[in-house]
């Protein structure tokens, strides 16, 4: 019996030197090449949820799952695999700033990735930009933010006066002469309707109803009654992804069905489409791309939908993966070094899934402001012609 022991742990003790050889090994070999450490929050709980997971976190789990199936990120000449660090923020901003502090003091990780939202950028881009770590961000859009002029952050996002042109240029040249508007009482809705209001005077388009509402409105069949009493040509709705299936919904339920009709952030996700079904055929809303805009686009979509079961929205999710594209390609000339990345996102022009992008100052003026409109299952860009993959469908009608 004691034979039969002192041989179990003879093995025993032979296996754990194997094991413990192994890693041993394996530790030398990521102390030459260790892994580029990521650190982000993304909301996967809480409000802002459905948007980070349609149109961030998705992004860059593909990213670090294509970069490293290729060998890793060509750092100086030597490939190294890209290390996610990611966090649910549960849509707190206390929690968010609290761990990108984390990131870039003790973690000290290499570079980070920008949280989902405009309110969320706002509370951590002077993190960044203090800390020094670069932050390109695709969901941020605010003018204000833009001018706060912080050397260390970038927004590939169209901001409120491009899409607003984009808008008011598409209504104009469409024959529209009155507009109602609704916008959400917040920053976004704010500065939106702070853009559009002279662009639409400069134009001759008048506004004969304007309302606002607040954040997690339950019911606006009533302001949509006045709009629709006060029939106007097009509806603009400077709107969330919550509020559009209200405002479709309701505006159905009422025979609402102006000329045109435009809803903002969320208008672009596939799930608008397939939540609304035959509602969503001709409302327009904000967006940039779609699959059959380059094969650029299109392979970027395939792997999208390949790697995370689901199609990425048809607006901020190319600006994510153009951010990803511009980190990837500035560590890819400059190194690790976080001053050396920040000057040559600063300087250069970068080749991205939606075209030649670059930055005056924080703000990407390389892509024009859009709209697109849903139209048989594919949000098409409808303005300007340019970048136009269809003509726009009017009058919008309810199926």
């Amino acid at each position: 019996m004691q034979e039969k022991f002192t041989k179990r742990r003879t093995a025993l003790k032979a296996a754990l030197a194997v094991v413990w050889g192994l890693t041993f090994a394996g530790g030398l070999a990521q102390a030459e090449e260790p892994t580029i450490k990521v650190g982000y929050t993304q909301s996967r709980s809480g409000p802002f949820a459905p948007g980070a997971q349609t149109t961030q976190e998705p992004n860059y789990l593909l990213w670090a799952d294509m970069v490293n199936k290729a060998g890793g990120l060509n750092v100086q000449g030597k490939k190294r695999m890209i290390e996610l660090v990611g966090v649910d923020d549960r849509s707190d901003i206390e929690t968010m700033v609290r761990t990108y502090e984390k990131f870039m003091t003790s973690d000290k990780v290499d570079l980070v990735l920008p949280p989902w939202g405009t309110g969320a950028n706002f509370a951590v881009a002077p993190i960044a930009n203090k800390h020094g770590y670069p932050m390109v961000a695709p969901t941020a859009l605010s003018q204000k933010l833009v001018d706060m002029k912080l050397p260390y952050y970038f927004v590939t996002l169209q901001q409120p006066t491009p899409m607003m042109k984009a808008l008011v240029d598409m209504l104009a040249a469409n024959g529209v002469k009155t507009v109602a508007v609704s916008y959400m009482d917040d920053l976004f809705g704010l500065e939106n309707i702070g853009a559009l209001e002279p662009l639409l005077k400069e134009k001759g388009i008048q506004i004969v109803d304007k309302k606002s509402y607040p954040l997690g409105v339950k019911d606006l069949s009533p302001m949509l009654k006045g709009m629709k009493a006060a029939n106007p040509d097009a509806f603009v709705g400077i709107t969330y992804p919550p509020d559009n299936f209200l405002i479709t919904g309701q505006s159905k339920e009422i025979g609402f069905a102006p000329k045109i009709f435009y809803t903002a952030v969320g208008t672009a996700f596939p799930i608008y489409r397939d939540r609304m079904g035959a509602a969503s055929e001709g409302v327009m809303g904000m967006g940039s791309w779609n699959p059959k805009m380059s094969k650029a686009a299109k392979a970027y979509f395939d792997a999208h939908v390949a790697l995370n079961k689901k199609e990425p929205d048809r607006w901020a999710s190319a600006h994510a993966w153009a951010a990803l594209e511009i980190l990837q390609q500035a560590v890819e000339k400059v190194g690790l070094d976080r001053k050396a990345i920040r000057d040559h996102i600063a300087s250069t022009e970068f080749e991205t899934v939606l075209g030649k992008i670059r930055f005056n100052g924080t703000e990407e003026v390389g892509v024009p402001g859009m709209v697109g409109q849903w139209q048989k299952g594919e949000f098409e860009i409808v303005w300007p012609p340019a970048r136009a993959t269809a003509k726009p469908v009017m009058p919008k009608t309810w199926n």
